[in-house]
């Protein structure tokens, strides 16, 4: 395989690795009301447990209120239940045919908690990029060991995959940095 073909594939690998750490990052509470809170929880709907943004469409009228509106009325206690079901700790609030979620203020206690929460899915994120580097670098290994490859591509695909896992560790502590200091200020 050649070197180019593994960097590219290692290189799509960190970003789902990346776009899986970011999706975290809007599930987490900031003093702020956001839908990304919500967006992705599952729902039991007809038996079949479903992210919350394909049954309801959800807006943030105001800084600390989440409104929901189900596409489905039928399926409004099932949102309900899965809000209450969470562990959001945020009680929902029926309105006829909407939801309303009042999102309070957090303490410093709580803040310092989710910045805790933050730096961690980060660290996780980054283990997650550093082992496919390692597998990036064992497989140009072997593709040398094998003779497909020469020392001098294996060791440019090397540096190729340090550049590119440098990059997204210092996006991934970017992003952590932005979100804490989110939390802290909201």
């Amino acid at each position: 395989m050649p070197v180019n073909q593994i960097v590219n594939e290692h290189r799509e690998k960190m970003e789902k690795a990346a776009g899986v750490f970011h999706e975290s990052l809007k599930a987490l509470r900031t003093g702020r009301a956001s839908t990304g809170l919500v967006e992705n929880l599952r729902v039991e709907y007809y038996g079949t447990p479903t992210p919350l943004k394909q049954l309801a469409s959800m807006a943030t009228p105001q800084a600390d209120m989440i409104v929901i509106k189900p596409f489905d009325p039928a399926s409004l206690k099932d949102i309900e239940k899965a809000i209450k079901n969470s562990d959001l700790s945020i009680a929902p609030m029926l309105d006829g045919k909407m939801i309303r979620l009042n999102v309070p203020p957090l303490s410093e206690e709580r803040r310092n908690l989710i910045v805790g929460q933050v730096k961690q899915a980060g660290e996780q994120a980054k283990v997650s990029i550093r082992n496919i580097r390692r597998d990036a670098n064992k497989q140009l290994d072997k593709e040398q060991k094998d003779k497909l490859i020469t020392e001098d591509d294996r060791d440019d695909g090397k540096k190729q995959i340090d550049d590119i896992t440098k990059d997204f560790t210092n996006k991934i502590d970017s992003n952590v940095k932005a979100k804490s200091d989110e939390v802290m200020l909201d």
